[in-house]
């Protein structure tokens, strides 16, 4: 499909500077199109099929961009903070400059998939409350004791947590359980919830008495965690994975 767009917002969206800064650029003679030197930055480009350089670079325009992440802990799920470092700030300038943001947050301690992108509607789509996209977490909780059948059996119709709110049923499964070093029980579940209320993971299970002590999530909807990506790591999505996220209709 023909994608026709002014040559400054070309250049802007794709990192080049500011409007302004593309403006002086093109005036320099820095900028070419098709091989010739342009002068007029507003002027509309097939950014398909034209061969734009900025510097004698090449520049392959991309409108969108989607990202996996395997979010590490310690860092919080924003594009931009004065303290704190983001999951933006893992990205490399080229990916910055698409302005990503996180569809839907992670805690600062909690780490694993994370989608980054600038695709307002597929965000919207995925995290609207009326969809009840289902994400799937491992947790490992800790307690007097292990978590059993009685709390599967809960967790299956819905817990009550500390604001008076009933969740959605959610399948819990337990992986293991064991002893940890203090003598608390130590258990290592599964747990998929179809919404995504504050803490919800963590104050469910503090509903029934125990405590998380690690959280990693491994799929939101249809994309899973790419089990080869180290924390902190990332990747564009696959072709097959933006068709399961129904990005092609």
């Amino acid at each position: 499909m023909v994608r026709t767009i002014r040559l400054d917002k070309m250049l802007s969206h794709m990192g080049y500077g500011t409007r302004s800064e593309v403006r002086k650029a093109v005036k320099q003679g820095l900028v070419t199109v098709d091989g010739r030197p342009v002068k007029d930055s507003g002027m509309a480009v097939d950014a398909g099929t034209q061969d734009v350089r900025f510097g004698g670079e090449r520049v392959l325009y991309r409108e969108f961009i989607y990202l996996m992440m395997n979010k590490p802990p310690g860092v919080i799920s924003a594009t931009e903070d004065a303290r704190e470092r983001t999951v933006v700030d893992l990205l490399s300038p080229a990916d910055a400059a698409l302005q990503p943001f996180p569809a839907g947050r992670l805690d600062k301690d909690t780490e694993g998939l994370l989608l980054l992108t600038n695709d307002g509607q597929l965000a919207h789509r995925l995290l609207s409350p009326r969809k009840h996209v289902p994400k799937t977490y491992e947790a490992k909780v800790a307690g007097s004791r292990t978590v059993g059948d009685a709390d599967v059996q809960a967790f299956a119709a819905g817990v009550k947590l500390d604001d008076g709110y009933v969740t959605m049923p959610a399948e819990l499964e337990v992986k293991e359980t064991d002893e940890g070093p203090d003598g608390r029980a130590i258990s290592v579940v599964r747990l998929t919830i179809r919404e995504g209320k504050y803490h919800q993971v963590k104050r469910m299970f503090e509903a029934v008495g125990l405590k998380v002590v690690h959280l990693r999530r491994l799929s939101m909807g249809p994309l899973v965690l790419d089990a080869s990506l180290a924390p902190g790591d990332y990747r564009e999505l696959t072709e097959k994975e933006l068709r399961l996220l129904q990005l092609d209709g």
